[in-house]
């Protein structure tokens, strides 16, 4: 029999099932509310502490009669500054002072990143090296310069340069118009003109061009297969231009060069010992960490690499170049990044060796002023946004060298 016969003989349908209605949960036992309680709850106690703390130091402060705030900046300074990148007398501002100890430290960082990087490459590749004597000696660098104290690399380099090196008088003449002596190194300048500002700005220029330039090729590249060659286009781009600009502003060839005059040199420009040993000293002892995370990031890259590009014909150099480093930069950047920002911070250490760095000027300000909680702030502001550019700068350059699925 049919359903429908089962029907018209008046047996009822069978209904279908009501669908259960869902048990209802109490919030307490949500995982998600109660994370949020948790957070709310953490947040909480955060903001009550730090306004504990703030209260009480602003009360203390109050209680001795110490001013606070930063109307101090504005302040005459009132002591010297051995080394400065910008115009400073002992008459001009706090603020000012800390401007200078800013800049000093930026100029041994930025330097220092640069040098370490090119030994600390030189030296991972040196340690890999088939010849027993260049192994050797690129692992007796690394292996000792990275387990001595840094702050004793700074004391021997500085000593060296003070007590070793001569005086003045009977300085080493490394080439024409540049001397090295326990007072730093001299060397000659071009004189002051206008024109050079915008010869700079005319090679700023250039190197913009010379970037579109690059990616014009990698699109070419990647359209045809063949990459243009844009090495000679764009060296003619960054100086063509600023030699043109020069030859508009009347081409001036005056030289401020250094001339020994009485005890000391006077004119051209200087690099002070202080300066000299901090820059050595970081350079050397990152350099060796350096140099580690690109042996590793090398003998990362598979050897079937190294083995296909020897099939192809490409020499040891080449094969290095093109294909082993540009594998092994996407395991070297991040710890690289690491030793970037340990650079940036342990160059505070200049106050040791009497560089006039952000901490070593700070502390001076300190004393003087008494404004020490401000004057800490500002050291945790300058390190904490040194440290974040450069880590934005590297995932930027790291994004851009990783692999992507086509």
């Amino acid at each position: 029999m049919t359903d429908h016969a089962h029907s018209s003989a008046g047996f009822p349908e069978p209904s279908a099932p009501k669908p259960k209605a869902a048990p209802k949960t109490n919030l307490l036992y949500s995982e998600k509310f109660r994370a949020i309680i948790y957070q709310v709850v953490l947040i909480a106690v955060v903001i009550g502490i730090g306004f504990f703390l703030v209260s009480n130091t602003l009360a203390n402060l109050a209680a001795r009669g110490i001013q606070s705030g930063y109307g101090f900046l504005d302040v005459r300074a009132g002591f010297d500054i051995g080394e400065a990148l910008i115009d400073y007398t002992n008459d001009d501002t706090y603020g000012r002072a800390l401007l200078v100890g800013i800049l000093n430290t930026i100029k041994v960082a930025f330097f220092g990143i640069i040098l370490a990087t090119i030994v600390g490459v030189i030296m991972g590749i040196a340690r890999l090296s088939s010849n027993w004597l260049v192994a050797k000696f690129a692992s007796i660098y690394v292996e000792v310069l990275r387990n001595i104290p840094l702050l004793l690399h700074l004391f021997f380099i500085y000593g060296v340069l003070i007590n070793i090196l001569p005086r003045p008088r009977d300085s080493w003449t490394l080439f024409p118009g540049v001397f090295l002596s326990n007072r730093g190194l001299k060397y000659p300048v071009m004189a002051e003109d206008p024109i050079w500002l915008w010869v700079l700005i005319a090679m700023l220029v250039g190197a913009i061009g010379a970037y579109f330039l690059a990616r014009r090729a990698d699109q070419k590249q990647a359209e045809t297969g063949n990459r243009p060659k844009t090495l000679l286009p764009s060296l003619g781009l960054i100086f063509g231009l600023g030699i043109v600009v020069w030859f508009i502003g009347g081409a001036p060839t005056e030289v401020n060069a250094p001339e020994l005059r009485g005890f000391n040199f006077r004119g051209g420009q200087s690099l002070s010992p202080e300066f000299l040993a901090l820059l050595l000293g970081l350079t050397i002892y990152t350099s060796a960490f350096i140099a580690e995370i690109v042996r590793s990031g090398i003998q990362a890259v598979n050897y079937g690499q190294t083995e296909a590009a020897k099939a192809v014909g490409l020499n040891p150099g080449n094969t290095l170049r093109l294909v082993v480093l540009p594998q092994a930069l996407r395991v070297i950047i991040p710890p690289i990044t690491s030793q970037y920002l340990n650079l940036t911070k342990n160059s505070s250490l200049a106050i040791a060796i009497g560089y006039p760095d952000l901490v070593s000027v700070g502390n001076t300000a300190l004393n003087q002023s008494g404004q020490a909680i401000e004057i800490i702030a500002v050291f945790m502001t300058v390190y904490l946004s040194l440290s974040l550019i450069t880590s934005l700068f590297m995932n930027w350059y790291n994004g851009r060298i990783a692999l992507t699925e086509r």
